[in-house]
């Protein structure tokens, strides 16, 4: 489970902060937990995707080595917001 404010990649918006972690009530009135996810690029970019069985690709951002080493190739098989994130990561190392 991600934590707030962990910067992660969404495929959906790319590199995300978790805003929040909302509880939301379903039609059957259930509760259910979704992370607020904001976008680090578009701050008006907002999605709310549960935390448990999602369909949207969620991970962390790759490593700083592992973004330093795709710069320094072609990444014409990468899409934007993938060449976004290793922009990200270059940019605010850990």
């Amino acid at each position: 489970m991600f934590e707030k404010k962990e910067i992660i990649f969404s495929e959906t918006l790319g590199v995300c902060q978790v805003a929040e972690l909302a509880r939301l009530s379903a039609k059957n009135g259930e509760q259910i937990l979704y992370y607020g996810l904001r976008s680090v690029y578009d701050r008006s970019k907002v999605s709310y995707i549960p935390v448990e069985h999602h369909q949207v690709n969620l991970r962390p951002l790759i490593s700083y080595d592992k973004a330093r080493e795709l710069s320094g190739k072609p990444l014409n098989y990468l899409n934007e917001l993938e060449k976004r994130e290793i922009e990200y990561v270059l940019a605010n190392p850990i």
